[in-house]
């Protein structure tokens, strides 16, 4: 009763100091139903907070992956074994699983011998943990991904938000970036965090060296914000091939440090085909890389940070409502363009970011013609809140 009560408090304490994400009640719909759960995340980005809230909550274990200890129990594949090592515990989270070999065929072995308890397995990297569980666990696991703050997970009026704007165009989404009030302090740690730190996945994922390489090729991305990308002309400009430039972008995809868009192309005579933008996952991150945090009404790439801001919200809000879509932008040859659009049971929904909510902005008559199962709105300042929350 004592042990239950401690864990109450506890669970309050925490709860009263960590943000409502919204990936945690889908976490917990699945729990105890058989099936190995898989988190993905950036560094940082919350995975750890989350994990250690369930294990408190279900008096579970939790195991640091990285440890040399937790390692060689795991790596021997012996259930008994294993078992003695976590014990009664019927809830047991592997927190950077992917530094186990073979993970996928260690966690398929325990949870077809002990189906009763619930694994979680959380990464922060997509490519090594996805390589190891894909087939071992296929028809055995449900994978989530989470992503920096939403504007629903501040849990804050949008009078309080509007005010809070600039700060999430310059220094990001992270939690501990967002509860950091110091401005220069904040810039710290988005340095610390921009650094080899977010991505040393990406270097010591087969042995990749160059550093430089990838710190070049980042800022060259984050310059080219709102832009469409040439593999090629990205090679030319850092000296290597296109084949590294597209695996180096790949991986810093699965990293979570960038996503891409791929260009809408029905083969339509004047769209552009097989093209993409890049974004990042948090705006902080690319500002930091820039090492430009200039005030927003000084910036002459205020359209572009408004632009990946809004697609972010867009991706958390469909998250948060279990929705999925095929996700493009529009642009044809002779530059009518549309920043955003969601596909949907052959609907589309096309959305325009404007920071400037006085420019008249129409839907483009060649999309408009071309796709008549579709809305068109703008997205501003004055009505980005019914559309991101």
């Amino acid at each position: 009763m004592r042990k239950f009560k401690v864990r109450l408090l506890f669970l309050v304490f925490y709860l009263s100091k960590m943000y409502h994400r919204q990936i945690l009640p889908h976490l917990e719909k699945w729990l105890f139903q058989n099936k190995v759960l898989v988190l993905y995340g950036a560094r940082q980005v919350g995975k750890t907070t989350i994990s250690k809230y369930l294990t408190e909550k279900h008096a579970g274990l939790y195991l640091n992956c990285e440890r040399n200890e937790v390692k060689n129990v795991f790596l021997s594949r012996n259930p008994e074994k294993i078992l003695s090592y976590v014990g009664e515990k019927k809830f047991i989270v592997l927190d950077e699983a992917q530094k186990i070999a073979s993970i996928g065929e260690i966690l398929k072995l325990l949870i077809d011998t002990y189906p009763e308890r619930q694994f979680l397995a959380t990464g922060s990297s997509s490519f090594n943990l996805a390589n190891q569980t894909t087939e071992p666990l296929t028809g055995r696991k449900i994978t989530f991904v989470l992503y920096p703050l939403s504007l629903t997970e501040l849990n804050q009026n949008k009078f309080v938000l509007q005010n809070q704007l600039e700060n999430f165009l310059l220094y990001g989404m992270y939690p501990d970036i967002v509860k950091t009030k110091s401005v220069d302090v904040k810039k710290v740690k988005l340095d610390e965090l921009a650094g080899d730190y977010l991505y040393k996945d990406v270097l010591e994922f087969e042995n990749l060296k160059r550093s430089d390489l990838l710190h070049k090729l980042l800022q060259a991305l984050a310059l080219q914000l709102g832009n469409e990308v040439s593999y090629h002309e990205l090679a030319v400009l850092l000296q290597t091939s296109t084949e590294t430039i597209q695996r180096y972008i790949q991986l810093l995809e699965q990293s979570f440090v960038i996503y891409r868009l791929s260009s809408l192309s029905r083969n339509l005579r004047k769209e552009l085909a097989k093209k993409v933008k890049i974004f990042f996952y948090d705006l902080g991150v690319r500002n930091s890389i820039l090492q430009n945090f200039t005030p927003i009404d000084l910036r002459n790439d205020i359209g572009a940070l408004w632009e990946n801001f809004c697609i972010n919200e867009r991706k958390k809000l469909m998250q948060r409502q279990m929705q999925k879509a095929n996700t493009y932008f529009w642009r044809t040859y002779n530059q009518k363009e549309i920043d955003y659009i969601e596909e949907k049971d052959n609907f589309m929904k096309a959305f325009e970011c404007k920071w400037n909510s006085k420019k008249i902005v129409k839907v483009p008559k060649d999309f408009a013609d071309n796709y008549p199962q579709s809305s068109f709105n703008v997205i501003n300042q004055e009505n980005y809140f019914k559309f991101l929350t």
